[in-house]
């Protein structure tokens, strides 16, 4: 367990609330970076995302900030712009 995990574990132990929200935070957060690390890896700006999906940069910046709230369509509609495919497991 490195630092940061040792620090989540005390803080989440130390405050309830925190524990509370701290993990659908971090899923959510999850996402973003997923998201955004496959637009970087198919070699595609925000700028470009945007013009295939006829949407603006602050748009994408929103998906890939602040994926809290995104609907699905969005999320296929996203993969399938940065030529990738989504994919929903349920668990």
């Amino acid at each position: 367990m490195d630092d940061l995990d040792k620090y989540i574990e005390t803080r989440k132990k130390q405050r309830p609330n925190f524990a509370k929200n701290f993990d659908k935070g971090y899923e959510q957060f999850k996402i973003g970076v997923l998201l955004k690390q496959a637009r970087i890896d198919a070699g595609l700006t925000q700028d470009e995302v945007a013009k295939i999906l006829n949407t603006k940069k602050s748009a994408i910046s929103r998906i890939e900030n602040h994926a809290e709230d995104i609907r699905l369509s969005t999320l296929a509609n996203y993969a399938q712009a940065i030529g990738k495919n989504l994919h929903i497991n349920v668990a």
